[in-house]
């Protein structure tokens, strides 16, 4: 293999990306005052509203006690809420208490919020194309 200069190669853009993006959550983590797995279990919630206790205990990874623990700690800072399921009220479903849209609160997703700006003023063909490139990049390390 030859080396090469990561500043003008898509594997270094792609380290500078995740190092920026981290930076970012974890500024906005200490700032919200919450934990790693509180910062991916809000942002999930945000993207499935009503989500159910287990989804969130699958997507994290973590036991179904860890999610409850997790749930009574952000509903008692009045960042989540358990809404009783009407299909099934053993089931409860769990929404954001607070606005990923405003401060400060938008902490969390503040970096993709400005990256997705960024990426439409490129223009639709170039972003396009940007997004299938990373595509291909991504599948060829698997």
């Amino acid at each position: 293999m030859t080396e090469h200069d990561s500043t003008k190669t898509a594997d270094g853009a792609l380290s500078r990306f995740t190092n920026a993006r981290n930076a970012a959550l974890i500024a906005a983590r200490k700032a919200l005052g919450v934990n790693e797995v509180d910062a991916r279990a809000l942002l999930y919630i945000a993207a499935h509203p009503g989500t159910r206790p287990t989804h969130l205990r699958d997507h994290l990874g973590i036991t179904s006690a860890g999610v409850t623990t997790m749930i009574d700690r952000l509903a008692g800072r009045g960042v989540v809420q358990r809404d009783v399921d009407a299909d099934d009220r053993r089931v409860n479903l769990i929404t954001l208490a607070v606005d990923l849209d405003a401060d400060p609160w938008d902490a969390l997703t503040r970096f993709d919020v400005r990256l997705a700006a960024a990426a439409l003023a490129l223009g639709v063909d170039a972003n396009e194309s940007f997004g299938r490139t990373l595509d291909d990049l991504v599948a060829a390390t698997y």
